[in-house]
C-alpha cells in the first residue's frame, strides 16, 4: 500500500475520532519540544509519561520542561507525587486515563509525552505484560515494581496469596511451581490485573503476546529517531547545559535534605527509591558525600567531580539506547502488536500533513524549520532508512486491518 493511501486512511479516520497522539522515543530526541509545538497548532494537552519527571523537584537532573515552556501548553503529571514516595505504573495509568478520557470529551486532542516507554504502554493498551524472557525492563527508571521478601516464604504461602488475588490461576498451578506461582503474584503487584485477565485480553482481537487490544482505536505513535553519532554529541551537551543551569548544586541541595543523616547514621544511601532512581544520583554519589572543604579542593573533590559528570554521560548514552531498543523490540519488530500508525521522524511531517491538510504545519513545516538539526525535527534519509521502512510497513498493515 503506497504511503499516500495510508495518509488518505488517516485522513478520514482522523475525521470520525479524536485521535490520541503519542510521542516516544530516546531522551534528547526533541520529544518534549515537538508535543508543545503540536499542543500548540492542534488544541492538545500534555500528558507527561516519565517515570522521575512526576516527582516534584530535580527540575535539571530529570530534564522537565521549563515554566516557560509549561506556559506555551497544558501540562499533565509533572511535579505531582512527593520524591520520596514511590509511584508505580498502576497509579500512574489510573491518573492518566482520566485526563485523557476528559480531554477526548472537550475535543482537545491528548499528546502523551515520554521516554518511560511501560507507562506509555499501559495508556496505549487495556493491559500490558512484560516478557521475563527478553529482558525488556532493563533500564535504571523503567524496572517495575517487583514482589517484594519473597525469600523464606514457603511455596505453600505464595500458592495460598496467589489464590486470594488470582483463584483462577492459582486452580492451575501446583504449589511447587515456584516460578509460575511468583510470576502471577508479580503480574498482579505490577499492572493491578489478575494474570488470568490478561490471558483472556490477549486472546480478543487485536490481542498479543504482550498485552490486549488497543485502549483508544485511534491512536498514532510518532517515534522519534536519531543518528547515534549525533544524539551522543546531543546528550553530552545537554549534560553541559545543566552543569551550566547548576545541576551540581541542585543534587548537593537535594543530597542534604533527603540523604545526608542516613550517611551520618553509617547507612547507605538509598538509590532505588523515588526520584533517587533518576540517572545522576548513583554518578554523583563519591562527590556528594565529601565534606565541603574537600570538594572545593583541587585534588580529591575535582577528580571525583569529573569522574562524575564522565560517568553522567556515559549513563545517559546507554539509557538512551535501552529507550531505542525497548520501542524495537516490543512496538516496531512485533507484528502481532496492534499498532495504527508508528513513524519515525522523516515521516512524521507527511504522516501530519496527510491528517490535518498540507497547512496545518505551517509554511516550511516542523521537520524542516532547522532546529535540532540532524535529530528530532529535522526531515532526514538514510540515518534513519531501515526504521523508516519498519514504521511504514506496520502502518499500512494496520490500516488493511482496521478497514
Amino acid at each position: 500500500m503506497a504511503e499516500s493511501q495510508c495518509q488518505a486512511e488517516c485522513a478520514i479516520m482522523s475525521s470520525r475520532v479524536q485521535p490520541i497522539l503519542v510521542i516516544l522515543g530516546a531522551t534528547g530526541t526533541g520529544k518534549s519540544k515537538l508535543g508543545i509545538e503540536l499542543a500548540r497548532r492542534f488544541r492538545g494537552e500534555i500528558i507527561s509519561a516519565d517515570s522521575m519527571q512526576v516527582y516534584k523537584g530535580l527540575d535539571i537532573i530529570t530534564a522537565k520542561v521549563t515554566k516557560e515552556e509549561q506556559a506555551q501548553a497544558q501540562h499533565h503529571l509533572l511535579d505531582v507525587v512527593d520524591p520520596l514516595r514511590e509511584f508505580t505504573v498502576v497509579e500512574f495509568r489510573n491518573r492518566a486515563l482520566p485526563i485523557i478520557d476528559r480531554l477526548v470529551k472537550s475535543a482537545k486532542m491528548p499528546i502523551i509525552v515520554g521516554g518511560t516507554n511501560y507507562y506509555i504502554e499501559s495508556l496505549i493498551w487495556k493491559v500490558l505484560v512484560d516478557n521475563p524472557n527478553q529482558g525488556d525492563f532493563d533500564s535504571d527508571e523503567e524496572s517495575p515494581l517487583k514482589i517484594r521478601r519473597i525469600d523464606g516464604t514457603s511455596n505453600e504461602e505464595l500458592h495460598k496469596k496467589l489464590m486470594e488475588v488470582d483463584p483462577e490461576m492459582a486452580s492451575r498451578l501446583h504449589p511447587n511451581n515456584r516460578r509460575k506461582v511468583i510470576r502471577s503474584l508479580e503480574i498482579f503487584e505490577q499492572h493491578g490485573t489478575t494474570h488470568s485477565e490478561i490471558l483472556r485480553q490477549q486472546r480478543l482481537a487485536g490481542g498479543s503476546a504482550l498485552g490486549g487490544p488497543l485502549r483508544h482505536e485511534n491512536s498514532i505513535i510518532l517515534w522519534l529517531t536519531c543518528n547515534r553519532d549525533v544524539l551522543d554529541r546531543r546528550l553530552d551537551a545537554r549534560v553541559d547545559s545543566m552543569l551550566k543551569a547548576d545541576l551540581v548544586q541542585e543534587l548537593l541541595d537535594f543530597h542534604e535534605r533527603y540523604n545526608k543523616d542516613r550517611i551520618q547514621k553509617n547507612e547507605s544511601a538509598d538509590y532505588s527509591k523515588g526520584i533517587f532512581q533518576s540517572i545522576g544520583f548513583k554518578e554523583f554519589h563519591n562527590y556528594l558525600i565529601l565534606p565541603k572543604q574537600e570538594r572545593d579542593s583541587e585534588t580529591q573533590g575535582q577528580k571525583l567531580l569529573k569522574e562524575a559528570i564522565e560517568n553522567l554521560k556515559i549513563a545517559t548514552r546507554r539509557y538512551a539506547r535501552r529507550q531505542h531498543k525497548w520501542v524495537r523490540n516490543r512496538l516496531i519488530r512485533r507484528v502481532d502488536r496492534q499498532i495504527l500508525v508508528c513513524c519515525c521522524s522523516a515521516g512524521a511531517a507527511r504522516l501530519l500533513a496527510g491528517l490535518y491538510g498540507s497547512g496545518a504545519m505551517g509554511k516550511r513545516g516542523l521537520w524542516e524549520s532547522g532546529r535540532n538539526r540532524g535529530c528530532g525535527y529535522e526531515r532526514r534519509n538514510a540515518p534513519c532508512k531501515g526504521d523508516e521502512q519498519l514504521c511504514r510497513r506496520h502502518r499500512c498493515e494496520s490500516h488493511r486491518s482496521q478497514y
